[in-house]
């Protein structure tokens, strides 16, 4: 017994040592920031979220760093970890001009006692694209202003409105959901609400009141009082070209300009989603402007005022934080700035993008100065460090200083003939080349050549080319699957929206009581959403919604197109394309249009499948939510990849004259019996071409890049990085040493810039001036006082025994 009970006191002293060893070896992680927001994130949950202060649903200001700015978009680039927050920012703000253009569109049409309102079920299939375009989009809803929410989908309701009306959509984890048997998430499932149909004086469901809590985004922008004055709302002018070519100049007050302060969007701070979606989101909000009240038959008290908001909402848990310190690029306000475990006497921070809203997207570079130990090949990643011990921590994870580092030369010569020789013989595509057009057909580009004729290309030049020398081989835009990703989904949420009406919403279903199903798509709102693309996002020049043949209703042809002529304008153009007639002309001979269309003729397989659980307000009232009359009920839409990108074209003839690249995204509808789906047509959105970043860092052999391996670095020292928001130019790469080298020079960087390579390496082209022949990284350590002493030591001393035979 007396051995028993040794044995179970020393393993409990061995299970006490161990835990205090496991405990203490990150005892060299000081609690920050990060731990004081998670501890605050992690006590909200969907059980105790109800009776939670309000405080307490709410994070800091500062938990987002680095929004996207409307004013700064056109001007720095944007951060990769924040593409998907500029997104949710662009579709905030392109549904705010949708629904301010269409809300308004009833001044176009002739004065009748009925509203061109959009019905209902438009309403819910709008957010519900919002959400299925994009999946890192959570939630989309439009709230409305008491008492300002005019409808179409009940009868005898001309002039009147909602007390309350709120159509949102979020995406529901459909794991246990039993219309999935395969127990997978699939992401395609959401619930689809109007939150406005709620009984009278319910406060805590009214997201007008304070009883809401969460309600911070109506706050932003409602209610608006205009006090009495016509001047008060940005204004917007479109102007119309019709089938039958007649044209129309359409003035509308929209959200505010990128040029007034505030802007058109507004964020949130991080809140818990309580009762809803019950998860932290973000939101972007735009307001919504309407000429209100309306038909009182005395315009002078009819003023623009907002009426409604767009919000879109993202998970906080998907959104990047950047721990480095501040500086520069992080300049604040940032609550994780600083909380980076790099070693700040050697090392430095850099943010990576696609960690989420956890620890350790970043990595410790060196300083000018360091280099990392020979053994290393890479930066320090953040994410190791944060998991190391304190011995590994305290033992690692450092840089080495330089021995005998050179100042930068100010002062150099022309190269010497031999290595002017070197260097013309290494990159012979500059020794003997092609000008014009047809330096983008020859075995190795001439990188130089190749841009001076596309950037030579303009409204003026264009005509002095071949049609087919106006139409570059896709691969000079690689990447722009990635980098024009955002405006690709722009295309895809229309593509959704009409696929989801088409096959959702059926005008001739007949309703109890007095409401009515709604009408089918009018020109109306086919112009405001193409219209919509271009005034949501800066980078989209054109947009168009193509209909096949006898598609679109009571139309044989129907095409809005819609483009820009400046980059930062309030004036913007649409017609109808429709009016091209001719057979040569007519946009459904179009190859792009051609190959969507057979593509499309039979199979639709392949397309996801999105299921909706939707409720609807119970009368005009609201009163209380009842399901749908089909309920759950699905549609089929394409994704992504289910589009079309084309070759990068400078259209000499077309509305806007650049080097376009389009995406197309097709959508589908119910044929004549309502058995199975067809082809009805394409959304397109183009964008400028040269706004791309240039590719020049070496790559696989089968990657589709025309500018692959044309960069300049010394590839026996160093190796290429590519810089993005460089542009269409050559240059955006720097040249990082190679593991076991190091930067000799003492300067404020620690890599050769591209920009700088590729101009001196043009002085050794025209035979000027040159340092090119410099910018090669040393062999680490092999310079050092100290280890140069030693080496001389060790050779002698291994050397004397020889040097005494030979005596």
């Amino acid at each position: 017994m007396a051995n028993y009970r040794i044995l179970w006191k020393s393993y409990a002293t061995f299970a006490i040592l161990m835990a205090m060893g496991v405990i203490a070896q990150y005892e060299w992680q000081a609690r920050d920031s990060f731990d004081e927001v998670k501890i605050k994130y992690d006590k909200v949950t969907a059980d105790n979220c109800p009776i939670q202060h309000l405080s307490d649903l709410y994070l800091y200001d500062d938990v987002i760093s680095h929004l996207p700015d409307i004013k700064e978009v056109n001007i720095n680039p944007i951060f990769p970890n924040r593409t998907n927050l500029l997104h949710l920012h662009n579709m905030a703000l392109s549904r705010s001009f949708f629904w301010s253009y269409i809300l308004q569109s009833r001044f176009i049409r002739p004065a009748i006692n009925d509203t061109y309102d959009p019905g209902m079920m438009y309403y819910y299939l709008s957010t519900v694209a919002d959400v299925s375009s994009n999946p890192y989009i959570n939630a989309s809803a439009v709230y409305f202003s008491p008492n300002s929410s005019y409808t179409s989908s009940y009868r005898g309701f001309f002039n009147k409105t909602f007390p309350l009306f709120a159509p949102r959509t979020f995406r529901l984890d459909d794991f246990n959901d039993p219309i999935h048997l395969q127990k997978i998430s699939t992401m395609n499932t959401f619930d689809v609400r109007d939150l406005g149909a709620i009984p009278a004086n319910s406060f805590s469901l009214d997201y007008t009141t304070e009883f809401y809590k969460i309600n911070e985004w109506y706050k932003l922008w409602l209610p608006d009082e205009v006090e009495r004055r016509h001047d008060t709302k940005t204004t917007y002018q479109v102007e119309i070209r019709y089938a039958n070519n007649t044209n129309e100049t359409f003035t509308f007050h929209g959200p505010p300009g990128a040029d007034e302060v505030p802007g058109p969007v507004k964020w949130t701070r991080p809140y818990f989603d309580c009762g809803r979606s019950n998860k932290w989101l973000v939101a972007a909000v735009v307001p919504i402007a309407d000429i209100y009240p309306r038909h009182t038959q005395f315009r002078h008290i009819e003023y623009p005022k907002y009426t409604a908001i767009s919000v879109l909402e993202m998970d906080l848990e998907r959104i990047d934080i950047n721990q480095c310190p501040k500086g520069e690029g992080n300049r604040g306000p940032n609550r994780f700035a600083d909380t980076a475990r790099c070693k700040k006497e050697t090392t430095e921070c850099e943010p990576m993008d696609g960690w989420g809203f956890r620890r350790g997207g970043y990595q410790c570079r060196c300083k000018p100065g360091f280099r990392l130990p020979s053994v290393v090949r890479r930066p320090y990643l953040g994410e190791i460090l944060e998991r190391a011990s304190s011995e590994q921590y305290y033992n690692g994870f450092d840089c080495q200083k330089i021995g005998w580092v050179h100042k930068v030369p100010i002062q150099w010569d022309r190269a010497p003939y031999a290595t002017r020789e070197k260097y013309l013989d290494r990159y012979y595509e500059y020794r003997n080349y092609s000008t014009g057009a047809s330096s983008m057909h020859t075995e190795k580009m001439n990188i130089d050549e190749a841009l001076r004729f596309i950037r030579g290309v303009n409204e003026k030049t264009c005509k002095n080319f071949h049609p087919q020398d106006l139409i570059l081989p896709g691969d000079v835009a690689y990447g722009v699957k990635k980098q024009f990703a955002n405006e690709a989904r722009m295309a895809v949420r229309l593509a959704n929206f009409i696929s989801a009406f088409l096959q959702v919403s059926d005008p001739d279903e007949v309703y109890s009581g007095k409401k009515v199903a709604d009408r089918p798509l009018t020109e109306d709102q086919m112009i405001g959403e193409t219209l919509a693309l271009v005034l949501g996002n800066n980078r989209v020049w054109s947009a168009g919604t193509y209909w096949d043949r006898n598609k679109f209703t009571n139309r044989t042809h129907f095409a809005p197109f819609a483009y820009k002529k400046e980059l930062n304008t309030r004036k913007f153009k649409l017609e109808d394309l429709a009016r091209l007639n001719k057979t040569e002309e007519l946009y459904t001979g179009k190859t792009w249009f051609r190959m969507l269309k057979q593509r499309w003729s039979t199979n639709f397989d392949s397309l996801e499948k999105f299921h909706m659980k939707m409720k609807v307000r119970y009368n005009e009232s609201g009163e209380h939510l009842q399901k749908y009359e089909r309920y759950p009920n699905f549609y089929r839409a394409g994704n992504m990849d289910h589009g079309y990108w084309t070759a990068p074209q400078f259209d000499c003839n077309g509305l806007v004259k650049k080097w376009l690249i389009t995406y197309i995204a097709p959508f589908f509808g119910w044929d004549s019996i309502k058995v199975k789906l067809e082809f009805k047509g394409v959304v397109a959105v183009s964008m400028d071409m040269l706004q791309l970043d240039i590719n020049q860092c070496p790559d696989e052999y089968y990657t589709p890049n025309a500018f692959k391996n044309t960069h300049k670095c010394d590839e026996k020292t160093s190796y290429c990085v590519p810089i993005l928001g460089r542009g269409y130019d050559s240059g955006g790469y720097k040249c990082e040493c190679l593991q076991g080298f190091e930067y000799p020079y003492e300067d404020l960087i620690t890599y050769y810039d591209g920009q700088l390579v590729e101009a001196e390496f043009q002085n050794i082209v025209v035979d000027k001036e040159s340092r090119f022949d410099l910018f090669k990284c040393r062999l680490a350590a092999a310079s050092s006082i100290y280890s140069g002493l030693q080496l001389i030591i060790a050779i002698f001393i291994l050397s004397w025994p020889i040097i005494s035979r030979i005596r």
